[in-house]
């Protein structure tokens, strides 16, 4: 098997934009969906992210920083998993309840690269 992140981008944090009990039903869907891919082997991290921070970049002369959020869309979370390719790992993105409940949610999945080698990259199970 290969390794996937999943980023869960979104416009928006669920716990400020759903009412209490759709956003308790949100997380509950959440802890379902974490729990069958720990059941199926397929989990390894998952973590949600703070909506604070800052974005670095370096220029020649000197570094910067700019507001993370400054585009509207945020990385809120992340999966970090398993799956036999990229079409097992959009499935499994697919199921996501970010998409019920946020609908401007966008799940970007990205495949790992394990180990850099002279003859290119080294996945898990290759």
């Amino acid at each position: 098997m290969k390794e996937f992140m999943l980023f869960i981008r979104k416009q928006a944090n669920s716990e400020e934009t759903l009412p209490p009990d759709q956003h308790e039903r949100f997380l509950k869907s959440c802890e379902r969906y974490i729990e069958n891919l720990k059941k199926e082997g397929k989990l390894i991290s998952a973590q949600p992210i703070e909506w604070t921070g800052t974005i670095l970049s370096r220029s020649a002369k000197a570094w910067g920083d700019r507001p993370f959020n400054e585009t509207g869309e945020v990385i809120g979370g992340y999966y970090h998993i398993r799956a036999n390719d990229l079409d097992d790992a959009t499935s499994i993105a697919r199921a996501n309840p970010e998409f019920e409940y946020n609908p401007t949610t966008r799940i970007e999945v990205r495949p790992l690269k394990m180990k850099e080698t002279t003859t290119g990259y080294v996945y898990p199970g290759s």
